[in-house]
């Protein structure tokens, strides 16, 4: 581990990061005051926590954003503290039936996002995502949303939150839906379930990225159907460690590196747990013991597992040879 090169001049993606949680404590704070709401303090990150503990606080959060420009604000910000850290392309996720009550419906959510996203200083594509916990039939009417802005800038169809909470197969018709249109195909999986679940999402919802699937690298049968399909990880490495899911030193990163798979690294939700994407970073290098080479290969597994331009990511993967063959 060479320890000079600069983890802020990797170029890199941000290709896990979710609306709420991507807002600046100092905005959530601003916005909560000026809507007259206590907001739940910030998740303890020393202890274990059911499912509730986060959601609860994710909700209080989200209820301080009241109109458009409070969601092109955080947006906007949350550009500007990921290209802080060399992020050149930045994926938003976001459930419009969450904020469709406070802007008017669900298709002013999505183009209050996409309105943030074009004032951004880097590139954003948009994630529309379902919910776990809600019905196929829900999420089918949003993978149609999605693909009406397939052209205008959202990128990717997920589905987030707990994924105990629905059944695979119930999302198939969604996911076909964004797959006819073109768009990256992003659930949540293998956060809480085994690795069973990973497969599933990949055969059954022809998933394009996995959010977070870490339980599936101690199944050498879904690393070989995610290396065949090239199906990247998205890994989060400070979203574990509150759960019970991995202590933060064995986030299984390297392993899934070793195996073949693409990882691509998140933030998830930094407002909740404290990390930005460059930290993210910092944390494989300093704690996982990742080399510059491992890091640099992180870096290409997202730019490449990406829905930026082709000629986008051809200019960020030099960069990333670049940032390596330096002293």
């Amino acid at each position: 581990m060479s320890g000079v090169r600069l983890i802020e001049t990797l170029p890199k993606v941000q290709s896990h990061l979710h609306l709420t949680g991507a807002m600046r404590p100092s905005t959530l704070a601003e916005l909560a005051a000026r809507a007259g709401i206590d907001v739940l303090p910030v998740l303890d990150l020393d202890g274990v926590h059911e499912w509730p503990a986060f959601q609860g606080r994710y909700d209080a959060a989200r209820a301080a954003v009241r109109s458009a420009a409070d969601v092109a604000r955080v947006v906007r910000e949350a550009a500007e503290d990921d290209a802080a850290g060399g992020c050149g392309w930045l994926e938003l996720q976001m459930d419009p039936t969450s904020y469709a009550p406070a802007l008017g419906g669900v298709e002013a959510a999505v183009e209050a996002v996409l309105a943030g996203a074009a004032a951004a200083p880097i590139p954003v594509g948009v994630i529309v995502a379902s919910s776990w916990a809600r019905p196929g039939a829900h999420a089918t009417r949003l993978a149609t949303l999605a693909a009406r802005y397939a052209g205008d800038g959202v990128v990717g169809f997920g589905l987030s939150n707990d994924e105990r909470r629905g059944r695979v197969a119930d999302f198939a018709p969604a996911f076909r839906i964004a797959a006819d249109h073109g768009l990256a195909r992003t659930p949540h999986a293998g956060f809480f379930t085994g690795a069973a679940h990973v497969r599933a999402c990949v055969e059954t919802l022809d998933a394009t990225r996995i959010g977070h699937g870490t339980s599936a690298v101690g199944n050498p049968a879904v690393l070989d159907l995610l290396v065949s399909r090239q199906v990247a990880l998205e890994m989060c490495p400070t979203s574990y460690p509150p759960f019970g899911v991995h202590p933060l030193a064995s986030v299984p990163v390297r392993a899934a590196l070793a195996a073949g798979v693409p990882v691509a690294i998140g933030s998830d939700d930094p407002l909740l747990f404290g990390v930005g994407l460059a930290g993210q970073y910092a944390l494989c290098r300093d704690v996982l013991a990742l080399d510059d080479a491992e890091l640099a290969a992180l870096a290409r597994g997202g730019i490449t597992a990406s829905a930026a331009s082709a000629d986008l990511k051809r200019t960020l993967l030099a960069g990333v040879d670049t940032w390596l063959a330096s002293p």
